[in-house]
């Protein structure tokens, strides 16, 4: 029996095996990479609870203008006293002040501030603000993300690209490694030729562990940003070398313009002055009067309300208007006056701020893609001279009329070509992600 089913076993290990083996893949977009930053950021989970957090704060504001109602009861023992009573005409005497140490008692009352001088709805209207622009955090929250999972998104594209160079310059340089110890061995060249195509092949090879180290380093980034388990393995739909995005039309001022239109950061900033306003406005009625309905039913035994006291649960109920107005206080609603007109004049200064900065940044951020474009063209032609020019060293060395010194400074002016080639692509990439955030895209 044990010999009949150890074939099937082995059959059936050797098939289900790898596929427990394989990590798992994913193709991923920028766009796809993007959404799945959105989908499992933390970031912008945090800062939609601070969101929902700001809405309830708004809840909790306009509940202050309905009325509260509530309920309590409670028992107190007290020490024994002398009874106090008259004498009736028919000679029984009548207790007023009963000897009662068990005193139960129990009210139903409610409160409603039906005047506050403004107070109330200015707050309601500041916890709006505040509430809307928690939600204009949350698109920032988004932005930044979005930056940060392009940035990475090129980083991991830039590392592979990378390696990719350094592997076909790697295969080149076994060549002429190989090559030159072919001649070596014949007596056609001399050792320290070896020994230069060596040492090239050496230090491409420490070029490439780099490379690889940093693409790991970059997927590990991309991984985390997009939320998705270190040991799955991302493939990158979008190439480096894709057609570039339009360069923005339009004057400088016009794009600066659209900026401060379009920025999350600006909007929540405005919408907080306009809260800190409120709030002022608020402190501003400290030393005003205000109005409040109040009224309640006891139940009690004894009830304090009935006259004489007696021993049985009674009834009673009251109601009335209250005002309350702190007319001398010392100074303390002008002091908070005065720190709510430092928080709005703080909040206004960080506003014209945030303003000047974004102006710059839209004109920097033009600058670096117009200067990346530049160097993209430069690299692009480096890269095809330095080719042409190890081709023609390449056959001049075959044909005995060029040093293998020549052949490894052209080897080595292709490379560096091709590395700065791909370095000036992730710099496109990333200026246009740049302009795109400075213009709040």
């Amino acid at each position: 029996m044990t010999r009949t089913l150890l074939p099937i076993i082995v059959v059936v290990c050797a098939c289900v095996s790898p596929s427990y083996a394989q990590p798992p893949a994913i193709r991923l977009t920028l766009a796809d990479a993007v959404a799945r930053g959105y989908e499992n950021s933390h970031r912008l989970a945090e800062a939609r609870a601070r969101e929902a957090g700001a809405r309830a704060a708004v809840d909790s504001a306009e509940a202050t203008s309905r009325p509260v109602v509530n309920a309590n009861a409670g028992y107190e023992r007290t020490n024994h006293v002398a009874e106090f009573s008259f004498p009736q005409p028919n000679g029984r005497p009548l207790v007023v002040y009963p000897d009662l140490p068990d005193n139960f008692m129990s009210r139903l009352s409610f409160q409603w501030p039906i005047y506050t001088s403004g107070r109330t709805d200015a707050l309601e209207r500041a916890a709006m603000a505040e509430a809307q622009a928690a939600g204009a955090d949350i698109d920032t929250a988004r932005a930044d993300l979005r930056l940060e999972v392009v940035r990475a998104y090129w980083g991991v594209a830039t590392a592979r690209e990378a390696v990719r160079v350094l592997e076909e310059s790697g295969a080149r340089s076994e060549a002429q490694l190989k090559d030159a110890r072919q001649r070596f061995d014949v007596g056609l060249t001399a050792p320290n030729e070896v020994a230069g195509f060596e040492a090239q092949r050496s230090n491409e090879r420490s070029q490439l562990i780099q490379a690889e180290n940093l693409r790991e380093s970059s997927l590990i980034e991309l991984r985390r940003l997009i939320g998705i388990p270190q040991e799955v393995i991302v493939e990158l739909a979008d190439a480096l070398d894709a057609a570039a995005a339009a360069t923005p039309s339009g004057a400088v001022d016009q794009l600066v313009k659209e900026a401060l239109d379009s920025r999350a950061e600006r909007k929540a900033l405005t919408l907080r002055i306009g809260g800190a306003e409120e709030r002022q406005k608020a402190a501003s009625t400290g030393n005003k009067p205000t109005v409040s309905l109040g009224g309640g039913v006891d139940y009690a035994n004894p009830n304090p309300k009935h006259f004489p006291r007696q021993d049985k649960l009674q009834r009673s109920w009251d109601i009335g208007v209250n005002v309350n107005w702190n007319f001398v206080d010392f100074g303390r609603a002008r002091s908070q006056v005065a720190e709510a007109a430092a928080a709005v004049t703080a909040t206004r200064e960080r506003l014209a701020e945030f303003d000047s900065i974004v102006s710059a940044d839209v004109r920097q951020r033009l600058l670096d893609l117009d200067s990346s474009q530049a160097m993209l063209g430069a690299a692009a032609d480096a890269v095809r001279s330095a080719s042409e020019s190890r081709r023609v060293l390449g056959d001049r060395f075959n044909a005995g009329v060029a040093t293998s010194t020549d052949v490894l400074v052209a080897q080595v002016q292709l490379l560096e070509s091709q590395l700065t080639r791909t370095r000036a692509l992730a710099n496109v990439r990333l200026a246009e992600a740049r302009l795109e955030r400075a213009l709040g895209r």
